[in-house]
């Protein structure tokens, strides 16, 4: 029986129209589709996360210090991961993995629960206390802990296609995280913050081992949302509609 993922030579060397559309990958045909409101939607996400930073590096007496805090590394990524998909929204070019693009709702996601709901000893994982308040301090905050996981959790929800995540990255996501954990324990000088305790860092750790599962368990059951009507979900796996 022939295999019918393979060209015969006849085809493979014909030169009239028909065979070369043939031969021809049908990515390499298929309409640009072009999502502005995604891109508009995914800048202003990077800008919202870059204008936290700017504010956090404003009213911190130690900017480069910043750097080495969860929050604002996980923002920073934000940023330039919506950066780069709103430009392929904009240009109509294939969208960032959801590898990465999944990694992000975890990371950001994190930085919140340890500062609303863990005591102030996880201070690796936020911002570091200011001693006299000033606005930009008061709005650093809101944007990187409130106003940008929002905003990634409506573009994920609303603007992304479900079923795009792969069980393997229960396993991906987390890593990342726990390394940074083990890290402030074991040098809380160079992480420039003070050791959690163990009831903190073991919280911290099971949060970090449940956000991907809850993230992945949540995209298989979601429904899509209303996009662009072409006949295959950009991201989910699914039936041609």
């Amino acid at each position: 029986m022939s295999d019918p993922t393979r060209t015969s030579q006849s085809t493979r060397h014909a030169t009239d129209p028909a065979a070369a559309a043939a031969r021809t990958p049908a990515a390499a045909v298929a309409p640009t589709i072009r999502r502005p409101r995604a891109a508009a939607f995914r800048a202003l996400l990077a800008a919202a996360a870059l204008t936290g930073l700017l504010l956090a590096a404003l009213g911190s007496p130690a900017p480069a210090h910043l750097l080495t805090r969860f929050t604002v590394q996980a923002n920073l990524a934000v940023a330039l991961v919506s950066a780069c998909s709103a430009h392929r929204a904009w240009t109509g070019r294939r969208p960032v993995s959801p590898r990465i693009t999944g990694a992000l709702l975890p990371f950001l996601a994190l930085p919140a629960l340890a500062h609303y709901a863990l005591p102030a000893d996880t201070t690796a994982f936020t911002l570091p206390e200011a001693g006299a308040s000033t606005a930009a301090q008061a709005i650093a905050p809101q944007l990187l802990y409130v106003l940008t996981p929002l905003a990634a959790l409506a573009d994920w929800l609303l603007l992304t296609g479900p079923r795009g995540f792969r069980l393997s990255c229960a396993w991906q996501w987390p890593a990342y995280p726990l390394l940074h954990l083990a890290f402030a324990l074991v040098f809380p000088a160079a992480a420039g913050a003070p050791p959690p305790t163990v009831a903190s860092a073991l919280t911290l750790a099971l949060a970090i081992c449940l956000l991907p599962l809850i993230t992945i368990g949540i995209d298989q059951v979601r429904p899509a949302p209303r996009l662009h009507n072409n006949r295959i979900s950009p991201q989910g796996i699914g039936p041609l509609k």
